[in-house]
């Protein structure tokens, strides 16, 4: 029997999932051998029936430069009974599949890490390289490299975010626009500094604080009244969704969300509008201090998860595929395929990469950089000491405001 892949795809969404599943297609087929599509994610290798179809040559031509994924994709984590229990090694025996090639973010990574100790402690002559691709950019790939569908993600949001701010200038208004980013706040801050926005608020900056509703509210007005100093009266505040994750129950409570969570025990937060939620609190808080503006909410979300991938994803992507089958070439498993800047496959290993929970943590905004700083302290505007005195026409305690006592930089 011809040896045979396997390629799943977990998680969500990201421009060039496609891409990397036509491009390991293509490379393999070339090479001789069968390659099969699994559906559903993990679930089709915990599943007795699961689904999946084989791809050739005209399936995978025509795939890798859409957006979305051609493979059912699935969040399902297996459980550790599902190991001993529910492994379907049938799928792999009688298939005669050699590989098993995993696309997804960390939460597929980390399951990745948990097959890959399970295939090498039960002697399984499988291998397996995992693909790393988040919007969020979040999994640790050295010198910044980013994860594959951030760039283009970040390209769709950035041209909903000029319209945005030019919507603002327009109608002198403020808009309040949140970003995807569950742990991370890459692609809320790279979108808010494409388009210039005076206010961007990520997780990283609390890092020397708490985060609370109060003080994300405070530091919008705090934009807002720097603004109106500076004779603006327009403006966007760029919010990443993460800060939700870093919220304590009872200021979730607060915010007056209630999350239903998913098999990773993840809030689900693409299922409520964190730009309305968080332009709430907003209004609420102007009309507290008596300020007459206009704010408006707008969620950048899951229009950018399945665009079409830009260039740059499109050969990175391409560069990814090809890059698995030099890894299995080389006898690499358990491992994630990196490619440098400067152009050369390697492999990461899972298990250097996983913390003491055997889980691979999420790569955070560095929030000391050059690039993040000169951001904030250029592009940002926001009350500072100087402000105080005239500040005191709009708010009579305007150290509440200032941006970097609010977080105790």
């Amino acid at each position: 029997m011809k040896e045979a892949i396997a390629i799943l795809t977990g998680g969500g969404p990201a421009p060039g999932m496609n891409t990397v599943v036509g491009s390991v297609a293509k490379t393999f087929l070339a090479k001789g051998y069968r390659v099969i599509g699994l559906h559903y994610g993990y679930s089709g290798l915990f599943n007795p029936t699961p689904r999946y179809e084989d791809l050739d040559f005209f399936k995978a031509d025509y795939i890798f430069n859409q957006g979305g994924s051609y493979l059912t994709m699935s969040r399902f984590k297996p459980k550790d009974s599902d190991f001993e229990n529910n492994f379907n090694l049938n799928f792999f025996t009688e298939n005669n599949i050699k590989l098993l090639v995993t696309v997804g973010g960390d939460d597929t990574a980390s399951t990745a890490n948990r097959i890959a100790k399970f295939l090498e402690a039960k002697q399984y002559p499988i291998s397996n390289i995992h693909v790393p691709k988040t919007i969020d950019n979040d999994l640790p790939l050295p010198a910044g490299s980013p994860t594959f569908g951030y760039q283009s993600a970040k390209e769709g949001g950035t041209v909903i975010g000029r319209a945005v701010y030019n919507d603002a200038r327009t109608s002198a208004n403020w808009f309040v626009v949140a970003a995807m980013g569950r742990s991370a706040g890459h692609l809320a801050f790279g979108i808010g500094s494409a388009c210039h926005y005076p206010m961007i608020v990520i997780p990283e900056m609390f890092n020397k604080t708490t985060i609370t509703v109060e003080k994300i509210v405070n530091l919008v007005v705090s934009s807002i009244i720097k603004r109106k100093l500076m004779g603006i009266e327009y403006g966007v505040a760029m919010i990443s969704e993460g800060v939700f994750h870093s919220l304590s129950d009872e200021e979730i409570a607060k915010s007056g969300v209630h999350f239903s969570y998913d098999d990773h025990g993840h809030p689900e937060l693409g299922k409520v509008s964190k730009a309305h939620i968080f332009n709430e609190m907003l209004e609420k808080k102007l009309v507290e201090l008596g300020l007459k503006v206009k704010s408006r909410p707008v969620e950048i979300g899951y229009e950018v998860r399945c665009q079409t991938p830009i260039a740059y994803d499109l050969v990175y992507c391409s560069q990814l595929g090809m890059g698995v089958y030099k890894l299995f070439s080389e006898g690499k498993t358990g491992c994630m395929v990196y490619i440098s800047q400067d152009g050369y496959v390697s492999p990461l290993y899972l298990k250097d990469l996983q913390n003491e929970a055997g889980k691979i943590p999420p790569r955070l905004v560095d929030i000391n950089s050059d690039k993040i700083q000169q951001i904030i302290n250029n592009m940002m505007h926001y009350i500072t000491p100087e402000d105080y005195d005239a500040a005191k026409q709009y708010v009579s305690n305007p150290e509440a405001y200032d941006f970097k006592k609010i977080l105790e930089w």
